[in-house]
């Protein structure tokens, strides 16, 4: 009790939460290795770090035992402004992807047909923090695929020939919008914004079996449903240096690499460092910390003390 008074009377600094770590088939040691985290155990392979989600399976919480949806539903307006959205929980999902393997070709559903499929929509964009040499995203077909050609590979297992590949550079994105067919390739570290949606369609797994010694499930239905068969050949958004990456009616993120404070008093954003290190509200953040900044913290703890030469972070926003 004493912890949801102290949110409830300030709110002037930074809210962390603990992440929420997923075995995957395709994940890897990436969180230890570059991020220097503390994983569950030595070798299971951790596919994604959930750090700011608003979801039962996987709720956000802080140290004092305070969680995310608390936050939204008991004390929105001072954590988060003045936002006009009537959803009953926070409306994005934010994590770090660790694939040392290919992720399944999949899609998720658009907002037309989600409800009929059983499903939720999701927009998402990932921003490239670490790349491989070689590494491949796949999204989009390729140029001039008919249907008739993707059933076709589809049947005979190559459908991947029918994917358009990006090989994509640390500090590039990828908007990836719903309906979109994907895929992280091996050797990426991806920091994924996304609708608060888990709903995804596999639509191929390079036929290899799951963690558990059995094929994964497939949505061969739901997935030819919800592909844009008109999406061909999409690129990785243009680089930027600072600026905007994204903005779409779901979430705005910008690149930060000289900003002096974060945002201004009223305004609500999320941080996520993506290298080096900064410092703010008595706080040091590092590479792969995730924190809200809520909309009473006020101008002079919002201002960034110190921070390493080569330090770059993301804003993330829910446009207004």
């Amino acid at each position: 009790m004493q912890a949801v008074l102290w949110y409830d009377m300030s709110f002037s600094g930074p809210i962390r939460f603990s992440p929420h770590y997923q075995p995957r088939v395709w994940g890897g040691r990436r969180l230890e290795t570059i991020l220097g985290r503390t994983l569950p155990d030595a070798c299971t392979p951790i596919g994604e770090s959930w750090e700011v989600s608003d979801r039962a399976e996987s709720m956000s919480t802080t140290a004092d035992g305070v969680s995310l949806n608390e936050l939204w539903q008991k004390h929105r307006d001072k954590v988060f402004g003045k936002l006009k959205s009537d959803s009953l929980r926070f409306p994005l999902l934010m994590k770090v992807l660790d694939a040392s393997n290919d992720l399944s070709i999949q899609v998720h559903p658009p907002a037309k047909r989600a409800a009929e499929l059983g499903g939720q929509p999701k927009t998402e964009m990932w921003y490239v923090a670490h790349a491989e040499p070689g590494a491949k995203i796949y999204a989009g077909l390729k140029k001039g695929v008919t249907r008739v050609q993707f059933d076709a590979a589809l049947q005979n297992g190559t459908l991947a020939d029918v994917v358009h590949v990006i090989h994509p550079q640390i500090g590039q994105c990828l908007f990836i919008p719903s309906g979109r067919i994907h895929a992280i390739g091996a050797g990426l570290l991806i920091y994924e914004i996304q609708q608060n949606s888990d709903t995804t369609y596999r639509v191929f797994d390079w036929n290899r079996l799951g963690l558990d010694g059995h094929p994964r499930q497939l949505h061969i239905a739901e997935s030819l449903a919800s592909i844009d068969f008109e999406d061909f050949e999409p690129c990785m958004q243009p680089d930027v240096k600072e600026g905007s990456l994204v903005r779409c009616e779901f979430f705005d993120v910008r690149l930060c690499v000289a900003a002096e404070q974060l945002g201004h008093q009223g305004e609500n954003l999320t941080l996520a460092v993506t290298r080096g290190k900064l410092n703010l509200a008595g706080e040091s953040f590092c590479a792969g910390d995730f924190a809200v900044i809520p909309s009473m913290m006020p101008d002079n703890l919002r201002r960034i003390t110190s921070r390493d030469s080569d330090c770059q972070w993301l804003e993330i926003r829910i446009p207004y």
